[in-house]
């Protein structure tokens, strides 16, 4: 037995190990940390993907990344709004305790002048990542210049005659930053000044964005309409108000409540709120609609034809930059949000018009992406997620009628509503050098699973001053686990809590429990037409007491609530429920209200400008991106 320790026998049985096949995961381990690709859809409905059920939308690209990899089929926003949700996404933590969400009308930032936005103290997966040495020093701008392998496969970009014709960008980018943001933020800018960018990308670890601070709008394009239609009957009612009082004060009243000069400056009141009111309503997509580089504004407004087409081709100049090196790639779409767009190039008349289109340029998007993933080797190393943020707008249809949403499949509702339609999203998870092909997950799984799993695969330590609320995707993604580890589930409307969904141990039940529901209009119907959001407070709320009880393994669409005579467990449920809700309020801390009314008001003092010329200040309008074309090139669709 001795003579097996031997230094020859040791020498022979290691040699065997090296030869031995190991599993993938083993493999997997032994190389490099894995580059990331996080990809996120805005206002994508879960029954718009061909991998989802959908048959009128041609989605190839993304179809064929689900069959490469896991799909996700009870995939849950934090939120059914886009702040909190992202938020909730970088966090790992429900946006109520970074006090992303609040207690009035405005769930979401539609200022891009407004101070309120990510607390800088709020550890993001992109932080960790930097702190695995996905990011290196800063080092001198360089110009970007797109291979002639990215070159091919770009799609063509006739001359419209209502703008420039597309040029290839050489845009200033740096070399030696390996983690970037591009697209959609929307979680704040500044706070005491234009310029402070408190809650910019770059303070959440983000070492390059090129992208807009803001969502984009109804008025980032003309003709479309604008997110502020609905102030406009409260400034007829201040103008018709001021108007008859004044008419009061001539005819009526002595001074000094009356009288002529009273008159007057009731008319000139009501006369500077509706002309105030039209200026900015004129120049509201110069104010929001704007196309940020790092710290600079380059084009306000920005000109959203092309977008999607720059966005990616700024994402394969990222991951050839950085292909020798471990990097984290956020591209976040801007579509499928209104007003919707497409390239020229791509739009047909397919059954659903703009937005069918809108959809496919996004499946062309994320084709590009990994077929350059494939291109630079990075493939089998590189882990690739694609989410939305929410479920569909289901409010939006333009005003010649033409729907401009997408489906949320099955599900109840859609964006703004924690029924099933405003927060079941897709996911997909695709890592050939370890997560298996063609798996399907059916067990509740949150955008909040993503932080940890990233510091699972990066090799990061999670954060232990603060809670978080998502959990290790990897041992449900390998079939290491076959349930959930998310037992209660949390839904907030704002600051309010709306429902909670409990999966028991050892039951193949999904209880959803609703304090509140939403009071759709028209009557019967399944959105909020009235108010283009549904809201989260009265009148716009029903309060349920007992809640409404539901079964989503029995019944996915939430047709039919049951109660204490159709559901025998009722109260048990609702007593675990009760108890699961205190323990989570108990773990709950003070946060300053990042949505109060302060901070999400415009501030005009706030607003982002374009760079100064010439030594004068800032303008309103610039096309930055325009100056700096030097190349025309034809793309051809691949």
């Amino acid at each position: 037995m001795k003579g097996l320790f031997t230094p020859p026998c040791l020498l022979l049985f290691l040699l065997l190990l090296l030869l031995l096949p190991v599993s993938s995961a083993t493999s997997f381990w032994a190389k490099e940390k894995p580059n990331i690709v996080l990809m996120m859809v805005d206002d994508l409905g879960i029954g718009d993907l061909g991998c989802y059920g959908n048959n009128t939308i041609s989605t190839p690209h993304i179809d064929r990344l689900a069959q490469m990899g896991v799909r996700l089929t009870q995939h849950l926003a934090a939120a059914p709004l886009c702040t909190p949700s992202r938020a909730a996404f970088l966090t790992g933590r429900y946006p109520v305790r970074s006090g992303m969400v609040g207690l009035g009308r405005v769930g979401a930032y539609i200022f891009s002048a407004s101070s309120g936005g990510l607390p800088s103290n709020e550890v993001t997966f992109a932080k960790l990542a930097q702190g695995q040495g996905y990011n290196t020093a800063l080092i001198e701008g360089v110009r970007l210049t797109l291979s002639s392998e990215a070159v091919k496969g770009m799609p063509r970009f006739r001359h419209t005659g209502c703008g420039p014709r597309l040029r290839v960008l050489h845009l200033e980018t740096a070399r030696g930053r390996t983690t970037e943001h591009i697209g959609k933020w929307h979680l704040g800018l500044n706070c005491e000044h234009a310029g402070d960018h408190c809650h910019h990308p770059a303070n959440h670890g983000f070492d390059l964005f090129y992208g807009t601070p803001m969502t984009h709008l109804r008025d980032c394009i003309a003709g479309h309409g604008s997110v502020f239609a609905q102030v406009w009957p409260y400034v007829r009612y201040v103008v018709a108000a001021s108007f008859w009082t004044a008419v009061l004060c001539f005819a009526c009243l002595p001074a000094p409540f009356g009288g002529w000069r009273v008159g007057l400056g009731l008319l000139l009141i009501g006369a500077a709120t509706a002309g105030l009111y039209l200026v900015f309503d004129h120049l509201i997509g110069a104010l929001n609609c704007v196309l940020m580089r790092d710290q600079q504004v380059v084009e306000k407004p920005y000109v959203s034809e092309d977008l999607t087409a720059r966005m990616t081709w700024e994402a394969v100049d990222f991951m050839e930059r950085n292909s020798g090196k471990p990097f984290l790639l956020f591209l976040s779409f801007l579509q499928v949000h209104t007003a919707l767009f497409a390239t020229p190039t791509l739009r047909e008349s397919g059954p659903h018009g703009i937005y069918g289109d809108a959809v496919r340029e996004v499946d062309w998007a994320v084709g590009f992406v990994v077929d350059t993933l494939e291109r630079l080797n990075l493939r089998g190393n590189t882990l690739v997620y694609l989410t939305s943020d929410q479920g569909a707008h289901l409010e939006e249809v333009s005003d010649q009628g033409e729907v401009h949403h997408g489906s949320n499949g099955v599900y109840k509702a859609g964006k703004s509503t924690n029924w099933e339609g405003g927060i079941r999203v897709p996911g997909i998870l695709s890592l050939p050098g370890l997560l298996p092909r063609g798996r399907v997950v059916d067990q509740p799984t949150s955008h909040m699973d993503l932080l940890p799993t990233l510091t699972t695969l990066m090799g990061a330590p999670l954060p232990h001053d603060r809670q978080l609320d998502g959990h290790d995707l990897m041992p449900l993604l390998l079939g290491r686990a076959t349930r959930s580890s998310h037992e209660f589930l949390f839904h907030y409307c704002n600051a309010h809590l709306n429902a909670v969904r409990w999966h028991p141990p050892n039951s193949d039940a999904a209880w959803k429990a609703f304090y509140f529901t939403p009071v759709f209009t028209p009557p019967g119907g399944e959105s909020c037409t009235d108010t283009l959001v549904c809201l989260c407070h009265a009148p716009y709320v029903t309060h349920h007491d007992p809640p409404l009880l539901y079964d989503l393994s029995r019944d996915p669409s939430e047709a039919t609530p049951l109660t204490p005579t159709t559901e025998p467990r009722f109260a048990v449920i609702m007593a675990a429920m009760a108890a699961a809700v205190e323990r989570h309020l108990a773990s709950l801390e003070p946060a300053d209200d990042q949505m109060a009314l302060g901070h999400v008001l415009w501030k005009p003092w706030l607003q982002p400008s374009c760079p100064a010329r010439g030594g004068s200040g800032g303008g309103l309008f610039c096309r930055e991106e325009r100056h700096r074309v030097q190349k025309a090139t034809d793309w051809s669709v691949g």
